[in-house]
């Protein structure tokens, strides 16, 4: 059974210093809203998610996508393959920083399920959940749930995703500050 969900050896993280075109994107849900200086926009896509953040003229736009994702080369400031654990951490001009730290997790099938569960029992009220459909043999399907702590000089948003054939999930946390 094949979920709407990439293979996990396909998955990427990058950060650009731009807005990225919507047409690249399938989304699947979406939220934007503004904060003090600073105005945000979070899609969920079939891979991962899209965060276009923006303050006093500097784009930050941050996606966790599939590496056969036709995605722009220019201004570009960070590419990783997902896998297992890194951080980073990049000054901008202005004084802004962008801190990021991301996993990829590969659990044991009943340890992924409750995992799910819980993720959408505990979720539903915190956050942008989405559930893809399951499809085939399997009730529940994928799921991405983005949380997220906004504050006037800061925003932090935590971002898990269950790639059930894979039984693996990606979990990342990004803080975007200005000064």
């Amino acid at each position: 059974m094949q979920s709407v969900r990439p293979k996990i050896a396909e998955l990427v993280f990058q950060l650009y210093g731009r807005s990225l075109h919507p047409e690249l994107f399938v989304v699947h849900d979406s939220r934007s809203f503004e904060r003090g200086d600073y105005a945000v926009k979070i899609d969920v896509t079939g891979a991962g998610h899209v965060i276009t953040w923006r303050y006093h003229g500097l784009t930050l736009t941050e996606v966790a996508a599939t590496s056969a994702q036709p995605l722009p080369q220019k201004r570009r400031l960070i590419s990783y393959k997902l896998r297992g654990e890194r951080t980073d951490r990049l000054e901008c001009k202005g004084g802004v920083t962008y801190q990021v730290g991301f996993q990829l997790e590969k659990v044991e099938p009943e340890i992924f399920w409750a995992f799910q569960q819980e993720l959408t029992r505990d979720s539903q009220q915190r956050g942008l959940l989405y559930s893809f459909n399951g499809g085939g043999r399997m009730a529940l399907g994928a799921l991405s749930f983005i949380g997220v702590e906004s504050r006037n000089r800061s925003l932090l948003v935590q971002a898990f995703h269950t790639f059930p054939d894979d039984y693996a999930i990606v979990k990342s946390q990004s803080l975007f500050e200005i000064p």
